[in-house]
């Protein structure tokens, strides 16, 4: 019989997009063996640390509608080698799909670290399951890098549905298309059904900034293509790529403001306000770059922002011009 801890009763975000519930306390034989991206499988000399250790272990996840182990399984073993009858659990209650990528997620971020091989084979299993996952998306949950994701997809690329390569949902929820000129289409659609809309309002719904919004609103009342000519070209060869979306931004701060090696040091501290100031300054930047630009002044303040953005592109090349694990 599962009986609730009250202790313990408030729900614990584990992965975007999904949510598990409060601590329950339940036999520890009707919990089943989990379907673990872990390809060695148990670790012994892991499994008698952890019973050897004495100290509370935090609840494991658990599969509701399977009762099979999302996470947890070296501590359901030391559980059992201590001859324990009952152990803490948080109940997961969605698909099967979902219940293998929390697994991920959450053997990635903390315990044994998976093996590179192991990222690889999950993150394979994840664009097979959860195919409209962006690159990004499916890298954060197997702790890879979007390139790294976009390679695998690329060698499973003819079995995938004409709808899954089309769109794509990324990091912060929304689906999005593929490309820039597919983005610049339905914002051209948008400003014929809602010539009332405004620059924000079409660039959050079509996925693409305030000033590409404002280029094609521009090229729509001009009776233009909304798609320059240079996006029509990369189009037809397929040399276009994925833009990044500055709303993913928030999510790589908040792992990097968690990071014990930048939150315990100085220079990681002076780092992370330095980033922080960096995003305000983007934020404040987005806000008045649609009204508070006079026409005369359009060209200018593009060439001086594009400037900034390059000195950051090459500050960013400095740090990682290769993914480390590709």
């Amino acid at each position: 019989m599962v009986r609730s801890n009250r202790a313990h009763q408030q729900t614990a975000p584990v992965a975007e997009g999904m949510r598990v519930e409060s601590i329950s306390c339940v036999p520890v034989n009707s919990i089943a063996a989990g379907d673990s991206p872990r390809s060695a499988g148990l670790d012994e000399e892991h499994v008698r640390m952890l019973a050897d250790a004495g100290s509370p272990l935090p609840p494991i996840l658990v599969h509701r509608d399977t009762m099979r182990v999302i996470d947890g399984a070296h501590r359901l073993a030391a559980a059992r080698l201590q001859g324990r009858t009952v152990i803490e659990v948080r109940f997961f209650d969605g698909s099967a799909e979902d219940a293998f990528r929390l697994g991920v997620v959450a053997n990635v971020v903390h315990g044994l670290p998976l093996s590179l091989a192991d990222r690889r084979r999950a993150a394979a299993r994840l664009i097979a399951t959860h195919p409209q996952l962006s690159d990004r998306a499916i890298a954060r949950s197997a702790g890879l890098s979007p390139k790294t994701v976009a390679s695998i997809r690329d060698k499973a690329d003819e079995t995938r549905e004409p709808a899954a390569k089309s769109r794509r949902v990324g990091i912060d929820g929304r689906t999005r298309p593929l490309n820039p000129a597919d983005r610049r289409l339905v914002a051209s659609s948008l400003v014929q059904r809602r010539p009332e809309a405004s620059l924000r309002e079409l660039a959050q719904e079509a996925g693409i900034s305030v000033s590409t919004a404002r280029d094609v609103r521009n090229r729509v009342l001009a009776g233009e293509d909304p798609v320059p000519r240079r996006l029509q070209m990369a189009r037809e060869a397929g040399t276009f790529s994925p833009e990044p979306a500055l709303s993913d931004i928030d999510a790589h701060m908040n792992r990097l403001r968690r990071d014990p090696a930048l939150r315990y040091s100085d220079s990681g501290r002076a780092l992370l306000r330095w980033l922080d100031a960096g995003m305000a300054a983007l934020g404040q930047l987005q806000t008045l770059a649609a009204p508070g630009v006079p026409p005369h002044c359009e060209a200018t303040v593009a060439l001086v922002v594009r400037a900034y953005a390059q000195g950051w592109s090459q500050i960013a090349d400095g740090l990682a011009p290769v993914a480390p694990d590709s």
